[in-house]
C-alpha cells in the first residue's frame, strides 16, 4: 500500500499554489477577468442569452440576498457539507489508522481501497440515489464518501511517516493506546491530517455541488439548476461566483487552522 497510495503528506503540498500575501496581488486576476468578461459583453462578442454581464451577476445577487433566496440555498449546502464532511472525515482517520497499524488490514483491504479510490464519486451517484433517494441521505452520503479517501490516505501516510524506534520506545514505557495516540501518533501525524482535511474539505464541497445540480430541492446547485431551467443566465452565473468564494474561504479557513495547529506540534 504505501508504495501505491498518493501521498497527501506535506511533501507534496508544500509546494501548491499559495494565495499571493498583497492584497494588491491578489485582486489583480479577478480585475482583469472582471474586465475581459465586461469587454465581451459590451462589444457583443456573446449574446444576451448567453453571457450577463458582470454588473447583471451582481443585481441578481443583491436581489437573491435582499429576498433571503441567497442565504438559504448557502445554509443548506453548508449544513449537508458540515455534517457530510464530518461523518466522512472520522471514518477515514479510523480507516486509515487501522490499515496503518494493522498489516493483516492493510494486506487484505488495500487492493479493493486504492481500486475504489479511482472511480469518481460522481458514477456512485446512480446506485445511490436508487438506494438512499434524492432526499438529505442522498446529498450527505457523497460528501462523506468526497472526504472518506482523501482523510483515508492522509492517515495512512501520516502514520506509516512515523519512525518504528518510536514504537519501541512506546514499549519500552509500556503506553497505552490511548498514551500512544496522544503522546506519539496524534503530533507526529498532524501536518499530514491537517492537510488531508483540508483537501477533504474543498473535494466534498465540488461534490456537494455537483450532487445538488443532479438531485436537490436546495441548496447552491439546485439554485443554478432552477436558473438553467428558466433560463436565468445570471442566476447561474451568480451561483458560480458564490461557488468560488465559499470554496476559497473553506480553503483558506483550513489553511489558517493547519498552520496554527502546526505552531502547536512545534511548540
Amino acid at each position: 500500500m504505501a508504495s501505491h497510495a498518493p501521498h497527501y503528506g506535506p511533501r507534496i503540498f508544500k509546494h501548491r499554489l499559495q494565495a499571493p500575501r498583497l492584497p494588491l496581488g491578489a485582486l489583480i486576476a479577478p480585475l482583469v477577468l472582471l474586465g475581459a468578461w465586461q469587454l465581451a459583453c459590451l462589444t457583443g462578442l456573446f449574446p444576451p442569452q448567453v453571457l450577463i454581464p458582470p454588473s447583471g451577476v451582481a443585481r441578481a445577487l443583491l436581489d437573491m440576498a435582499a429576498s433571503g433566496e441567497l442565504q438559504r440555498h448557502v445554509g443548506d449546502s453548508l449544513h449537508r457539507l458540515i455534517i457530510g464532511f464530518i461523518i466522512g472525515a472520522l471514518a477515514g482517520m479510523a480507516f486509515g489508522a487501522t490499515m496503518a497499524l494493522s498489516r493483516l488490514t492493510e494486506a487484505a483491504l488495500s487492493p479493493l481501497f486504492l481500486t475504489l479510490w479511482q472511480v469518481p464519486v460522481i458514477a456512485f451517484v446512480p446506485v445511490m440515489v436508487m438506494f438512499l433517494g434524492i432526499d438529505e441521505p442522498f446529498k450527505l452520503a457523497v460528501v462523506a464518501i468526497a472526504a472518506f479517501f482523501p482523510m483515508a490516505l492522509a492517515t495512512f501516510d501520516g502514520i506509516k511517516g512515523v519512525p518504528r524506534n518510536w514504537f519501541e520506545v512506546a514499549k519500552i514505557y509500556r503506553l497505552n493506546v490511548f498514551q500512544l495516540i496522544g503522546r506519539i501518533l496524534l503530533p507526529a501525524t498532524v501536518p499530514a491530517v491537517l492537510t488531508g482535511l483540508r483537501v477533504s474539505l474543498t473535494r466534498a464541497w465540488v461534490v456537494l455541488i455537483a450532487a445538488e445540480l443532479l438531485a436537490a430541492d436546495s441548496g447552491i446547485g439546485q439554485m443554478m439548476e432552477m436558473g438553467r431551467q428558466l433560463f436565468q443566465i445570471d442566476v447561474v452565473l451568480a451561483g458560480v461566483v458564490v461557488i468560488g468564494l465559499v470554496g476559497f474561504m473553506l480553503d483558506r479557513g483550513a489553511r489558517w487552522i493547519e498552520a496554527h495547529a502546526s505552531r502547536w506540534r512545534t511548540a
